[in-house]
């Protein structure tokens, strides 16, 4: 069962930027694994997953600003977050899913989740 930690969360004013980290434990080869926030009052949504290094954006609104990438080598998946907006103020969670490609998603019960990190975003 493979274990995810986020980490690199916090407060920012509007025009900043984060880099939030995902370190993965366990065997994560052929995984799926993805970037998702949920803020407060609404669904939780995605904003990229992939395989490898090739990645699908969920929405448009954080294409430009919200990069996701992994590095094999340390199992870590990356969220680079620039231009950083108040509505981006969400929990931001990490995901995995063991069954591979294609690795894009409507219902979210099938992946394994870490357990989430706060950032906030200040006009």
């Amino acid at each position: 069962q493979v274990e995810l930690v986020e980490s690199g969360g916090g407060s920012v004013q509007a025009g900043g930027s984060l880099t939030l980290s995902c370190a993965a434990s366990g065997y994560i080869y052929g995984y799926c694994m993805g970037w998702f926030r949920q803020a407060p009052g609404k669904e939780r949504e995605g904003i990229a997953s992939g395989d490898s290094n090739v990645f699908r954006y969920y929405v448009d609104s954080v294409k430009g600003r919200l990069t996701i990438s992994k590095d094999s080598a340390k199992d870590t998946l990356y969220l680079q977050m620039d231009s950083l907006k108040p509505e981006d103020t969400a929990m931001y969670y990490c995901a995995a899913d063991h069954r591979g490609p294609p690795c894009y998603y409507s219902n979210y019960a099938s992946l394994t989740w870490g357990q989430g990190t706060q950032v906030t975003v200040s006009s």
